[in-house]
């Protein structure tokens, strides 16, 4: 009976979707006279007057406190741990590269779920494949074999070597997360410094500052951001941190003790930085010095999204990792993940040194298996580059517009960074309410990471629409 009410109240809250876009073009065809109303000579009260003349200008204001979505809103916040932050919009639906919220209003989406949908929101083949499989066989657990899960193994592999990543991928780990998949590749790396000094002396864990690599407590262990840690300490122990790019310290921070190196080709979260191919190379070098496992977590930056299927790839394969990890786009929204490892280290993992009860499972392996076929297409990542350029050639006429804004472009594909001398919330919110979907990172960065679908046609007028959103905030 409880669940009763709630699902009764979302079924009525949908349901004004479908009468909104008549209500849409009411709203324009009274624009004129909304806008009449809210002149200085009206009796209007001045917040009523400001909102309807915010909901005249701007195409996609976000929703009022009498709205459908706030209502929605204000009815299920109470039974959700407080662990986000979000703007008012609603989202259910989804096309391509845009977005529609509750009000049926439109936003083209240059966050692509945070670089997960990369063949853009509800693509067509995708969704045909989880009716299919749904309909088939959805779990089994690890009980018991599945064709897909070996399949999409074995494509994961032969793939990453085919395109001239790692070139001594071997075996996989499917699991359901990026954070899941940074555990095991921990887990992995203490288990062969384990195996080499039985004494369990060799467990550090080096990781790199600004970096990010989950929050369940291993990774977020080895993310170096005190507004993660903080609230959870003490961390993991075993755990140290190094300065990105800087290879002179690498000899005194890997040591004889340390069983594994995690680092981002390209971080994500901590600005959309890149490591350069000489610390990568260093790395590679330090590790081998002293045994340790150095894994690449690709999470974010991987699976075709620099423009070509891994980052890694910009390093010569002598600097290629031992374990990489990657997650986010490889189910192109269905939750799954992937750790690939190499043969020196699968050879010392053994029936029970891990798990997963959901990983796995045919219908993940079947979806991420087609996802991951289509991202890994030559042509596919050759439009991704021919993208980036066509972001530049708008980031480099914004920074001559506002040069005392933007202080560097950053970033590799449909990874890309623009460097803010302010907090860009603002314009954040600006583009939102003008349509296009923005998110930040690191300090004072706008991140920008499309699906990979993207047209020239849509990279334009959501830069068109941030021109707009600059200029209205420094207005």
């Amino acid at each position: 009976m409880a669940l009763r009410i709630p699902s009764q109240k979302i079924r009525n809250g949908l349901a004004i979707v479908d009468c909104l876009q008549t209500h849409s073009q009411a709203r324009r065809r009274y624009a004129s006279v909304a806008t009449a109303a809210a002149s200085a000579g009206s009796n209007l009260p001045d917040a009523l007057r400001g909102q309807i003349r915010k909901e005249v200008s701007l195409p996609t204001p976000d929703p009022p406190p009498d709205s459908a979505t706030a209502a929605m809103i204000k009815d299920q916040l109470p039974y959700l741990v407080p662990t986000y932050v979000r703007p008012p919009p609603m989202f259910v639906k989804g096309q391509g590269c845009y977005m529609w919220d509750v009000e049926n209003r439109k936003y083209l989406d240059f966050t692509a779920g945070i670089a997960v949908n990369s063949l853009g929101h509800c693509d067509a083949e995708v969704s045909k494949l989880l009716a299919q499989q749904a309909k088939t066989l959805v779990h089994t657990s690890n009980l018991y074999y599945s064709p897909w899960v070996g399949a999409l193994s074995k494509l994961l592999v032969s793939k990453t070597i085919e395109a001239g990543g790692m070139q001594s991928a071997s075996k996989v780990f499917i699991c359901n997360s990026g954070t899941e998949a940074n555990e095991a590749a921990m887990k992995f790396a203490r288990k062969v410094g384990k195996v080499l000094v039985p004494d369990g002396s060799k467990h550090d864990i080096v990781s790199f500052h600004n970096s990010f690599h989950g929050r369940t407590f291993g990774a977020l262990s080895a993310t170096p951001n005190q507004k993660y840690q903080k609230p959870f300490s003490p961390m993991l122990p075993g755990c140290k941190y190094g300065t990105f790019n800087d290879i002179d310290s690498l000899t005194s921070l890997i040591t004889e003790k340390t069983c594994g190196v995690i680092v981002e080709p390209i971080q994500g979260e901590g600005g959309v930085n890149v490591a350069t191919p000489d610390f990568l190379s260093a790395l590679r070098k330090r590790c081998n010095e002293v045994e340790a496992v150095l894994i690449h977590d690709e999470i974010q930056c991987g699976l075709s999204r620099t423009g070509q299927l891994w980052a890694h790839q910009a390093t010569p394969p002598s600097s290629h990792p031992d374990i990489l990890t990657t997650a986010k786009a490889l189910g192109n929204g269905f939750p799954i993940g992937a750790t690939i490892v190499n043969e020196s280290v699968a050879s010392k993992i053994v029936t029970g040194d891990h798990g997963t009860t959901f990983g796995g499972n045919p219908l993940g392996c079947r979806v991420a298996h087609h996802v991951f076929t289509r991202l890994s297409e030559p042509e596919l990542q050759a439009s991704v580059r021919e993208k980036e350029q066509i972001f530049r050639r708008h980031f480099h006429h914004l920074k001559s517009r506002f040069p005392d804004l933007i202080r560097e472009i950053r970033g590799s594909g449909l990874i890309l960074g623009l460097q803010l001398a302010r907090d860009p919330m603002p314009i954040v919110a600006a583009a939102r309410e003008r349509g296009l979907l923005t998110i930040t990172c690191g300090v004072n960065t706008l991140r920008f990471v499309p699906p990979l679908v993207i047209s020239e046609e849509e990279i334009d007028e959501g830069m068109t629409i941030l021109e707009k959103s600059i200029e209205a905030v420094l207005a």
